[in-house]
């Protein structure tokens, strides 16, 4: 079974967030910073006032409230529309 956004969403993985450590003390994951980047893994058809301008592999930044975390076979991801990225991270 797979995912397949519709309309203007895109389906993010997000990267994970980095391990930091304090003097030895770890930082739990309820305290850590939420990731403002991942990966695009599935996009929709677009709308007919907005074309789909993403597409599968791109790598890019987004907004630390965008999206909605959903959880599919275990593994989290971002469900978010286009509108919501900010930018594609150019490598």
């Amino acid at each position: 079974m797979t995912l397949k956004p519709l309309s203007d969403r895109v389906l993010i993985e997000p990267t994970a967030a980095e391990e930091v450590t304090l003097g030895g003390i770890i930082i739990p994951d309820s305290a850590k910073e939420k990731p403002l980047k991942g990966t695009v893994l599935a996009v929709g058809q677009g709308t007919k006032d907005e074309p789909m301008v993403l597409k599968e592999g791109d790598k890019v930044l987004y907004g630390k409230y965008a999206g909605t975390e959903i959880e599919f076979e275990g593994t989290k991801y971002l469900m978010m529309r286009q509108s919501d990225v900010l930018a594609i991270i150019a490598e």
